[in-house]
């Protein structure tokens, strides 16, 4: 080693501290300040673009190969579409709608309207696809009233964007334009525009309170809502999440990532963090479904990320394929510095497998870890950094970032303050007053417990959204997060997930998702049949009463205590808002849509499961 030479560790050392207000209250806060942040994210492709121009920012599947964008290429069509978007006169007014899956073009076209000041809103897909109307669609149109929409392709999705947006809307497709339809363009062709030295000008006009972009929130419960993301809250972000994954400051990250851009966690942190530190971000068009898995795996097979997302469900996917072939796994492993998982519980054999297997590789356990954050705080804000022994501990705040621990019943209702979090909901002043405490926190609904009580050094659990928790007919309680987590990681693989049922009832119960590779497992022949015959096979239902009973005897009151199940076999719906596009459950919409399914289980229909002693022998 060089002297005089800086050795970095891969992640932070944070300063906390805290204090215990008289009513309960608890406020913590790091003690090391957040460093200085871009102004605006663009300028980071600025950076880049001058110090690395051929490093490849951005990368897709074309056939058996990847279409790759350089930094250098990156700055040339922001800057000719950045001109096409004020020539036609966009503004925060008439911003740029982007219905479309994660793409090259879609990238593109969000880079491209932020650069000059304009918001850009990615809008699900699947309000076209898979919905039965426009509705959703058409709320959000009259919440942000675009000027102009993306989609890949034009055909498809006109009649949408003219039901929604209206026709005079501005249309750019990726393929099969219109050719009727007035005001509408193919995508390449935009790229050939000439930028001016208004686009200049509009770049140096752009600021930290500039509103970079809209995200919507799920609207399961009403109409979608905006939530203002300004420039400072995305650069703010960035540099906290620096502080946090120090390894970023000394190696450009390789991100291998599916999650949808208009989720926040995919859309701002993962995007961003490989912009703000010339990573490089290819595009998995993969999903942890057995679908689509299929085509994740052949991605991880090729790129060796440097940091890694997925949630839980496609992480016990992974370890099966590695468990199957060897070379993913090193392949995998190779460079990983980091896999972190979000959107539900992480079961206790999943995290077990996951550490072995890199332990087995690379003689040490890669960093298995979790945080909390929301839309609204852009999004990251806690973390978890210490080599724990089970899953589930979110961690401590980010630089910048005050944390306040409310007492509500027997928990610890989280709010959180920080350059990062939103200024509020676009055009709804009620909805953002009803967001904020009286000290300016933002309510983001989590509920958290100590790791260690009274050591917040020592991070903290999730124990529920306070609005999906319920009670039991005897007032009981039942922290549904938790309890969830818990039951799926006591079925030992053989569910992926489960809706905990009970509200008002003397006792709980599950609908729950099976995993179809490990319940064919315990049928002779069972990789012929199909799923109906899989659910309903005497072995399946004999398994998971025993397992049933076995988590019954490890419960350790009726809020904890599941005492009978069902299997979903219809499966959760995308457009109703009953499973997010990461795969996780919406406990609420779930509970709301399936009246009738919780109604036979409570009933006692044919279908309901109860725990069985002599099964479990």
């Amino acid at each position: 080693m060089t002297a005089g030479a800086i050795v970095r560790k891969e992640f932070w050392t944070p300063e906390l501290a805290w204090e215990t207000r008289a009513d309960g209250t608890i406020v913590i806060w790091r003690e090391d300040k957040l460093g200085a942040y871009a102004t605006k994210i663009n300028e980071r492709l600025l950076h880049w673009a001058q110090v690395a121009p051929e490093r490849t920012w951005m990368a897709a599947r074309a056939g058996d190969g990847w279409k790759r964008i350089s930094y250098a290429q990156a700055l040339s069509h922001v800057r000719s579409l950045a001109q096409v978007f004020l020539n036609h006169g966009l503004s925060v007014d008439r911003p740029v709608a982007i219905l479309a899956e994660n793409s090259l073009e879609h990238a593109l076209m969000a880079l491209s309207a932020q650069h000059v000041g304009i918001p850009s809103a990615a809008i699900s897909a699947n309000y076209v696809t898979l919905a039965t109307d426009f509705g959703k669609l058409t709320e959000i149109a009259q919440q942000i009233t675009p000027g102009l929409a993306f989609v890949e392709d034009g055909m498809r999705f006109r009649t949408a964007v003219d039901a929604a947006f209206g026709t005079e809307c501005v249309l750019v497709a990726a393929r099969n334009l219109p050719a009727d339809r007035p005001n509408s363009f193919l995508f390449e062709d935009l790229l050939k525009t000439e930028a001016t030295a208004a686009v200049d000008a509009a770049f140096d006009a752009v600021g930290p309170d500039t509103v970079a972009k809209f995200l919507f929130t799920s609207g399961t419960t009403g109409s979608p809502k905006a939530v203002i993301q300004t420039q400072r809250m995305l650069c703010s972000n960035q540099e906290m999440i620096r502080d946090c994954y120090q390894f970023l400051k000394d190696e450009p990250p390789v991100i291998v990532d599916w999650a949808p851009w208009n989720h926040v966690a995919a859309g701002s942190k993962i995007f961003n963090m490989a912009l703000y530190n010339g990573g490089t971000f290819y595009i998995d068009n993969g999903r942890p479904s057995p679908q689509h898995i299929g085509e994740t795996l052949r991605n991880l097979k090729e790129i060796s990320p440097t940091w890694y997302f997925n949630v839980p469900a496609g992480y016990e996917m992974l370890v099966h394929a590695f468990e199957a072939d060897p070379d993913l796994a090193q392949n995998f492993f190779r460079n990983l510095k980091l896999m972190m998982y979000a959107g539900a519980g992480m079961a206790q054999h999943t995290w077990d497998s996951l550490r072995e297997i890199s332990q087995a590789i690379l003689g040490r356990s890669v960093l298995l870890s979790t945080g909390l954050g929301a839309t609204e705080t852009s999004p990251f804000s806690l973390f978890c950094t210490t080599q724990e022994d089970k899953a589930g501990n979110v961690g401590i705040p980010a630089q910048g970032i005050t944390m306040k621990l409310v007492p509500v019943e027997d928990k610890y209702e989280l709010r959180l303050k920080g350059p990062n979090v939103t200024p509020g909901y676009w055009r709804n002043p009620e909805l953002t007053a009803a967001a904020f405490d009286e000290e300016g926190f933002y309510r983001i609904g989590d509920a958290l417990k100590f790791s260690v009580p009274g050591d917040p050094s020592r991070g903290f659990f999730f124990d529920g959204r306070i609005a999906e928790n319920f009670k039991l007919q005897t007032g009981t309680w039942v922290a549904v997060g938790p309890l969830r987590a818990q039951l799926v990681d006591q079925f030992g693989g053989l569910i992926r997930d489960a809706v905990i049922t009970g509200e008002n009832e003397a006792e709980l119960g599950a609908l729950v998702l099976l995993s179809m590779p490990a319940a064919r497992k315990l049928i002779e022949g069972g990789e012929g049949l199909d799923e109906a015959a899989v659910q309903a096979h005497p072995a399946v239902q004999a398994a998971l009463a025993a397992r049933l009973y076995r988590h019954q005897k490890q419960a350790t009151g009726s809020a904890s205590r599941v005492m009978r199940l069902a299997v979903l076999t219809d499966p959760p719906r995308l457009d109703k808002g009953e499973i997010t596009e990461k795969g996780s459950l919406n406990q609420r919409a779930l509970r709301s849509h399936r009246h009738e399914q919780i109604a036979a289980l409570y009933a006692g229909g044919a279908d309901v499961i109860l725990a069985r002693e002599e099964a479990a022998a």
